[in-house]
């Protein structure tokens, strides 16, 4: 098994625009999620991977990436995951423990919640989590994270798999002392 540690999750959610890549963090393997291949083009990045159904991928697009030498793993159409699933499934065994995802909004509201709801699964509670769309970064933060921004940066805390309690945040408008976040309440 390799012992990679940060990788990149390229999706075919939301057109990011190729300056994007300008500021990804090193990484040492890139996956593409089905047509995450064109993303990844776009972007000018080699895919290591590419996972998925290809429902959405061009077949130009497959045959470039394997003519690249992408190792590409097809599944059956009715399957029991989403192609992103598998993706962040093929860079944790490779040992990934830090992902980025490259737009993680999936491009439709249900995708975006589905894929924001994958990013903070509890199997993926020993992985650095990034989410990255046209508009925005997600972090899954477990325990604690600290972010650098402009002043006058939008932060949003929003609890996932119920409530987030002794919250302490620095820096922020309104600062938090060790209150709770409760879902569906701001």
């Amino acid at each position: 098994m390799d012992r990679r540690q940060t990788a990149i999750v390229c999706t075919g959610g939301d057109h990011l625009h190729p300056s994007s890549a300008v500021d990804l963090p090193v990484h040492d393997l890139v996956v593409a999620a089905d047509s995450g291949l064109d993303l990844a083009a776009a972007l000018g990045l080699h895919v290591d991977v590419a996972v998925g159904d290809f429902d959405s991928a061009s077949e130009a697009s497959v045959a470039t990436a394997t003519a690249a030498g992408t190792r590409i793993e097809r599944h059956a159409p009715d399957k029991d995951a989403t192609d992103l699933e598998l993706a962040l499934d093929a860079a944790a065994a490779r040992g990934a423990k830090r992902i980025v995802v490259l737009g993680a909004d999936g491009g439709r509201p249900d995708h975006a919640l589905a894929n924001l709801l994958l990013l903070g699964a509890s199997r993926f509670a020993e992985v650095d989590l990034e989410g990255r769309t046209a508009t925005g970064r997600i972090h899954i933060v477990t325990d604690t994270i600290e972010l650098s921004a402009e002043v006058g940066a939008i932060v949003s805390l929003l609890p996932l798999g119920g409530a987030a309690r002794g919250v302490h945040t620095s820096g922020l408008r309104f600062p938090l002392a060790g209150e709770d976040l409760e879902p569906g309440s701001t």
